[in-house]
């Protein structure tokens, strides 16, 4: 049997991962037994009682996280020339459109969020089998196609974020840094709960929240008891 390091030794003496934890007490037990050198993120994984090959039950939505996400979001703006500048004066890191269309069919998507203009979603719609697999198609429901670009690109720098249940029925998304003080990841991941609440399917039966962890970049999972979760 392999020896334990003294880091995982640390975190058996620090918490107990068979126990279910209050939400605050899971923030407070992250921050404790993160070691890393670089500011790790903090992940939430909600398991849900949905069947997502239905339509109907395809939970999905957007949530302004009230501390933000701890990181520069690197967004890139599809737009005509006459929006260009609304762009830019609200933040974008990229602005244009032929030329970065041309730039991401060649390989090109170091960049986090992209938004586009409904005018455009013909020329950005053949990007798709780029963009699509790693999350940056823009999508309407997630406020990324319209035409208040300005906008859309100052909710996204303050923190705004998209969410959808993927085929195993889980929701996975990060709600900010171990540097973040243990009030404001637990703001931000009820925040996020909360939302995800409120998006509960009709057609869904039985329990809804199956089971909620965090867990940050390289540590172990927290279990979230729900029921410290206030609003839910």
């Amino acid at each position: 049997m392999a020896k334990l390091t003294k880091n995982q030794k640390a975190i058996q003496d620090r918490y107990d991962v068979t126990k279910v934890y209050a939400i605050e007490e899971a923030a407070d037990i992250l921050k404790d037994i993160t070691f890393t050198k670089f500011d790790a993120s903090i992940d939430i994984s909600v398991r849900l009682g949905v069947d997502p090959r239905k339509a109907d039950q395809m939970v999905r939505g957007v949530v302004a996280l009230p501390h933000g996400v701890g990181k520069e979001v690197r967004v890139l703006v599809l737009c005509t020339p006459d929006k260009e500048e609304e762009a830019k004066e609200a933040g974008a890191d990229y602005v244009g459109l032929d030329e970065y269309i041309k730039k991401i069919e060649g390989g090109w998507t170091e960049v986090d969020v992209i938004i586009t203009m409904p005018t455009v979603m013909a020329k950005v719609g053949r990007l798709g089998r780029i963009l699509g697999p790693r999350g940056l198609m823009p999508n309407p429901k997630s406020g990324t196609v319209t035409l208040d670009v300005g906008q859309a690109v100052k909710e996204v720098k303050a923190g705004k974020i998209d969410f959808k249940v993927d085929k195993t029925g889980i929701i996975h998304t990060s709600v900010g840094k171990v540097s973040f003080s243990a009030d404001k990841i637990v703001d931000n991941a009820t925040e996020v709960i909360q939302t995800i609440s409120k998006l509960k399917p009709a057609s869904a039966k039985g329990t809804y929240f199956k089971s909620i962890y965090m867990s940050t970049t390289m540590s172990p999972s927290v279990q979230i008891d729900k029921n410290s979760v206030a609003g839910i």
